[in-house]
């Protein structure tokens, strides 16, 4: 809780970021006359009662949380693409297929290949991000088969109950995932 104000300005910095920092230049640009500065509008800046530095753990942790924001737009992508869910009949077979192949699979493959590059230094950091691997790629697998259950004018139920059992096999390790960095942020003093 004392340094949840630290993650808060990081990723309120990160939101909103790039809304405010073109403005500036926008408003500069659009401004004839020429500004000056002077000494009187100086301020010093009282910093004596500044946080602590991070130590190497709590930045290696904030850096982990950017790498991951990084990685899940193309989560994103893919589960934009199926539209929070897919309930697969014969009518929607096709449409399930092609949003499969061209949006949900080549998105969520990025994804997973952009957490398998994440390597946080803190070991304990490290065994919470594999969980977060495995169920990120059980659950690719489980689409993968999922398109192989679609592929044909029929759909092949058996493939399809296994692709379903891939998706919550994934489910649950992601799930885990979430519980084990929750704890380790709360144990760093952040509020997740």
């Amino acid at each position: 809780m004392k340094k949840s104000w630290v993650l808060s300005f990081i990723m309120s910095f990160v939101l909103l970021g790039g809304v405010f920092a073109p403005a500036g230049s926008y408003v500069a640009a659009a401004d004839d006359s020429t500004a000056t500065y002077s000494e009187d509008e100086y301020y010093e800046i009282d910093t004596s009662e500044e946080e602590p530095e991070l130590t190497a753990e709590e930045e290696d942790f904030l850096n982990y949380l950017n790498l991951l924001d990084t990685a899940s737009v193309y989560e994103e992508k893919a589960f934009n693409a199926l539209g929070g869910g897919f309930y697969i009949t014969s009518s929607n077979r096709k449409s399930v297929f092609l949003k499969l192949t061209n949006t949900a699979i080549p998105n969520y493959t990025k994804y997973v290949s952009k957490l398998k590059l994440i390597k946080p230094q803190n070991a304990e950091l490290q065994k919470i991000h594999a969980n977060l691997i495995k169920g990120s790629y059980t659950q690719l697998e489980g689409f993968q088969l999922a398109k192989k259950a679609v592929s044909k004018t029929t759909v092949n139920s058996a493939v399809l109950k296994q692709a379903n059992a891939k998706i919550d096999a994934g489910k649950k390790n992601i799930e885990k995932f979430h519980k084990e960095l929750s704890a380790y942020a709360n144990k760093l003093g952040y509020d997740f």
